[in-house]
């Protein structure tokens, strides 16, 4: 069980003080656009994630003109009860806190209060990038085992620190930067192979379940593919960072490696970037999240936390109630500006107002 049974903000985005109760099972948090429905969300997935699902750098969640802001949760883990605490400082490390006990590490943090996050934004893990798609896979494999999360922090690291050496050399191969480079390369052999082992393997996890949940969505059977089968990963990343050192070393940065992949998606044979229409591709991205979502419900043995920001208002009747039907959750939150989303059973009602709860009933 993942459950928040109470949830305090302080000067976090527009809220300057929050404390509120919260229920298991559906909530729904209602109100005009810009009232601070989504940053309650945020907040949430702060404490799972320990970032924003917005891709906001933490300075952004602190509200403007304040030095820091706190974020404070009771939560129900599995059979713990906990309190945890985060407090976001500009400037400074965030330090959290669980049960009055600081964190050597905030990545400590991770896995205690796993969470899915569904926005309107999903859309880009078919339309956009493939930076979109690999950061899908490896926050899922943060969520699934935390100790991914050192592994992509090295692999950031050192590719870093190499592309400052290439830089530097200026395209030439001098001794001491052969030397040097040598040492980066069996680094980032090591950490890289590690985690592209580990997004290949979660890939053939998940596509079962992505099939299963579009076929489920759309109400037919096109099959789902994907697809991460990077050349370097069967090579071995050290030989083809061998291979291009003198395109490198003319270019300044890493050529290859897990930060250039690409999780290819496709549908009924055909790449879903290009040739799928818009709903397909929005049914596509929602597989993937409840695909993630059931993986890391089955791995970890407790169902995350459910966070589905404004994500009706672009389903029609039939795809919204078949997600629900498709989401299993201890606690879910939605958020709507445009009227009521089709949830069923008791629900807790949050009516959101410039930053603070205006009303709240439960039915």
């Amino acid at each position: 069980m993942a459950v928040l049974r109470r949830l305090s903000l302080r000067d976090f985005r527009n809220y300057i003080e929050l404390d509120i109760s919260l229920e298991p099972g559906r909530i729904v948090i209602s109100g005009n656009n810009g009232q601070g429905k989504s940053n309650m969300l945020e907040a949430v997935a702060y404490l799972g994630s320990l970032g924003s699902f917005r891709g906001a750098p933490p300075e952004a969640l602190i509200r403007a003109g304040q030095p820091s802001a706190v974020i404070r949760a009771d939560v129900v883990s599995g059979d713990r009860e906990l309190l945890i605490e985060a407090e976001l400082v500009r400037g400074r490390p965030n330090r959290i806190q669980i049960n009055k006990q600081k964190l050597g590490r905030a990545r400590d943090l991770l896995g205690i209060m796993p969470v899915t996050v569904f926005g309107p934004d999903d859309l880009e893990l078919i339309k956009g990038g493939p930076g979109v798609r690999r950061r899908y896979l490896d926050d899922l494999l943060v969520q699934l085992h935390p100790r991914n999360d050192k592994v992509r922090t090295d692999v950031d690291k050192i590719l870093k620190q190499r592309n400052a050496l290439l830089r530097s050399a200026g395209g030439r191969a001098t001794p001491d930067v052969d030397a040097t480079l040598n040492v980066w390369n069996a680094k980032l052999a090591e950490a890289g192979e590690a985690l592209g082992r580990a997004r290949q393997a979660l890939v053939t996890a998940l596509q079962p379940r992505v099939n299963a949940a579009y076929a489920a969505l759309a109400g037919e059977g096109h099959p789902v593919s994907l697809v991460y089968e990077p050349d370097w990963l069967g090579l071995g990343l050290f030989s083809e960072l061998e291979r291009v050192r003198s395109d490198e070393l003319r270019r300044g940065t890493t050529l290859v490696g897990p930060h250039r992949d690409e999780l290819e998606v496709g549908l009924a044979q055909m790449p879903a970037r290009t040739h799928a229409s818009q709903g397909e591709q929005r049914t596509l991205s929602l597989a993937l999240r409840i695909a993630g979502h059931h993986e890391v419900g089955d791995v970890v043995g407790t169902s995350p936390v459910l966070l589905l920001d404004d994500v009706f208002s672009e389903l029609d009747q039939g795809r919204a109630t078949s997600l629900l039907s498709l989401l299993e959750a201890d606690q879910t939150m939605v958020t709507t500006a445009a009227g009521s989303p089709p949830v069923d059973g008791p629900i807790q009602h949050l009516v959101v107002e410039a930053g603070s709860v205006a009303s709240r009933n439960t039915r």
